[in-house]
């Protein structure tokens, strides 16, 4: 490599900002943000940077919060406040324990129907090896909650400490309503206890409502509560998918309509520098922890907006491929030219070719919105934007 070439490829960085509070001017705290860290740390800002900022940030801004009891009156208002099938919730105290209290308090009775062995996103209720010393076919196989504790006792989560099973039954008698849960893994199953059904499931629900509204019930999914304003906040989209626990009484909504945003902020900093910068909101990254075997995405999606230059997937190619088959036989320099030029020469679509075979065919939000999360982490970090650059480049730029 010549002594100009670059020997940085992507680079992420945590941007620290205020703290937002509803009504806060978000695309001017961004932009400015990204801009005075730039000046701080002495770096430069270039075409194709991709700027990221939390959807927990734009949704407090737009003050989309919602009550234990704004989700009760929906509730009561498509079920009647008779008993509710709630079946295949995420086990998580942030993203669904009060969604669940608003529920109880909106229903006579609530039928819990747990997925087992686990969650959509993975979190345990019983390991597979206990499923198997046990002979219980999880496809099939529907337990009593007695059943359940006489086969596997107490399980609680191995990061949280928490009995999920224990805790939301808990919660439901806690506001009031009577609870019986079940184990199945069928979504009809829960028409044996009622044809009120409340789908929570997140990446699975529109098959979920379609087998049960097949099945005549009167079936609703996260998405549908709280799709309209009841006396607080409201997602038309995604209902009460995404939201997190904001207080014991409230959750924070996904972020309502957010593409003028990006676009805002796009526009702010290409006044202030002439560079066209990419600017996305994401929530959860799309991954798995090997450990825990729990998918991250407990989000409907990454990313709710985003400017149209990450629109698509990554167009790569395999560079030890390369190495290893078409250019074998070079070294050096040699092979820093050959590689180049393939570089250079790619087609806008590498689908099917097996130089590319390896890379990741995954949306671009979905890839650096995962970085961005990885980068910002979920807690006192105090940096809830992501500056990405370099994502764009290849082994030929300089």
């Amino acid at each position: 490599m010549s002594e100009n070439t670059r020997r940085v490829g992507t680079v992420s960085r945590g941007i620290r900002c205020p703290i937002i509070r509803q009504g806060d001017d978000l695309a001017a705290i961004v932009a400015d943000s990204v801009l005075e860290a730039a000046e701080s740390e002495g770096f430069a800002l270039r075409d194709r940077d991709v700027i990221a900022m939390t959807e927990s940030i734009v949704a407090r801004a737009q003050g989309n919060y919602a009550s234990v009891d704004d989700i009760a009156a929906d509730i009561t208002a498509k079920f009647g406040g008779d008993t509710v099938g709630v079946i295949f919730p995420i086990l998580s105290r942030n993203r669904f324990a009060i969604c669940l209290r608003g529920i109880a308090k909106g229903a006579k009775k609530v039928v819990l129907m747990l997925s087992y062995p686990s969650d959509e996103v993975g979190n345990e209720l019983v390991s597979l090896d206990k499923i198997d010393a046990a002979g219980v076919n999880p496809y099939s196989d529907v337990l009593s909650l007695e059943k359940y504790r006489e086969l596997f006792g107490e399980n609680r989560h191995e990061f949280t400490g928490v009995d999920y099973v224990q805790y939301y039954g808990d919660l439901i008698r806690e506001m009031g309503a009577e609870v019986e849960i079940v184990f199945a893994n069928q979504a009809k199953t829960i028409l044996n206890y009622t044809k009120n059904v409340l789908a929570c499931d997140i990446h699975t629900r529109a098959r979920t409502k379609r087998i049960l509204k097949a099945a005549g019930a009167n079936v609703y999914a996260l998405d549908d509560v709280l799709s309209t304003p009841v006396s607080g906040g409201y997602n038309e989209k995604y209902g009460l998918l995404g939201s997190n626990k904001s207080t014991e009484d409230t959750i924070k909504l996904f972020p309502r309509e957010c593409k003028d945003l990006v676009l805002d902020v796009q526009a702010r900093i290409l006044k202030a520098t002439g560079k066209h910068v990419e600017v996305m909101v994401y929530g959860d990254g799309a991954f798995k922890d090997p450990q825990g075997k729990i998918w991250e995405l407990a989000d409907p999606v990454v990313s709710p907006a985003f400017t149209d230059g990450l629109v698509g997937t990554p167009n790569e190619l395999k560079l030890k491929y390369l190495a290893d088959n078409d250019y074998k036989e070079l070294s050096g320099e040699a092979l820093r030219e050959a590689i180049s030029a393939s570089i250079r020469q790619k087609q806008d679509d590498l689908v099917g070719n097996m130089a590319s075979q390896g890379t990741t065919p995954r949306q671009l939000t979905d890839l650096i919105g995962s970085l961005c999360d990885l980068t910002s982490g979920s807690g006192d970090k105090g940096t809830p934007v992501v500056l990405v650059q370099g994502y764009f480049d290849n082994y030929t730029n300089d």
